[in-house]
């Protein structure tokens, strides 16, 4: 069988895996409903007035869809991985023609299609709920396909390093909850202490946030990245992120256990 038709065959696999949970289906597109429904219809935005959530609804367009793009490949990948590693799974699979690349590149692409159908529920409801007038740009599915590669990078790794699936959440939640409101999501980085400036430019949430911002929102004022477009500058500095975590994810997972 060739690498495309053993990812192919892997990709099936996992979708259907998925598709049978329904505890986690539901979840996946009920969770970031529930922060639509809290934080843009009923908190409500105030262009006007000093604290959170003060700017019009469409700046914070990145960080609703942030909540799919970092948690889903976070808990769904570190789970899926440490899962495997209890079941010894990984040496059945050190006896098969399927790398690690190739099986982290299928699991990838089913969490691509998961987070593309949440991604467009998310767009629909903010725009129906909060009123938020933003750009449709084709660049919103770059952002969301290289941010998903990313995270199941970072997602394969909490799951090759933890203890259990458990463990593997409980790392996930720990990191992707200061992620979700330190990455220029929610929170502007002028409301945060001068000192912590710096740190944003870390995660690679800040660079999607960012760039979906400065593709859906241009009256935000992005900042330009050495004078290039910071829809452009911002993509390129994800995709370079996800290679890297990419790899090294792929790397982590281990043959045997």
């Amino acid at each position: 069988m060739s690498r495309v038709g053993r990812v192919r065959a892997e990709t099936g696999a996992g979708w259907r895996s998925f598709v049978r949970r329904r505890t986690a289906v539901f979840f996946t597109f009920f969770f970031p409903v529930i922060l639509i429904v809290i934080f843009g219809a009923l908190v409500r935005t105030d262009p006007t007035g000093d604290g959170l959530f003060t700017e019009p609804a469409a700046y914070y367009v990145p960080g609703y869809l942030a909540v799919v793009v970092l948690f889903t490949p976070f808990s769904r990948m570190g789970s899926e991985v440490a899962r495997h590693r209890e079941g010894n799974r990984f040496e059945k699979l050190a006896t098969t023609p399927l790398t690690r690349k190739e099986w982290l590149l299928a699991q990838t692409v089913v969490n691509a299609v998961i987070i593309g159908l949440a991604s467009l529920l998310i767009l629909g409801l903010v725009i129906a709920l909060t009123g938020a007038s933003i750009v449709f740009s084709p660049l919103l599915v770059a952002y969301v396909l290289v941010g998903v590669s990313c995270f199941c990078g970072i997602g394969a790794m909490l799951g090759s390093y933890t203890d259990s699936q458990d463990g593997a959440i409980a790392a996930s939640n720990a990191i992707g909850l200061p992620l979700l409101f330190l990455s220029e999501t929610f929170i502007a980085v002028e409301q945060l202490p001068e000192w912590f400036g710096p740190f944003v430019n870390l995660s690679p949430l800040t660079y999607f946030a960012r760039g979906v911002r400065a593709a859906t929102y241009p009256e935000a004022g992005t900042p330009a990245v050495a004078g290039i477009d910071p829809a452009v500058a911002n993509l390129a500095i994800l995709a370079a992120l996800a290679v890297v975590a990419f790899a090294i994810g792929a790397r982590s997972i281990p043959r045997t256990d």
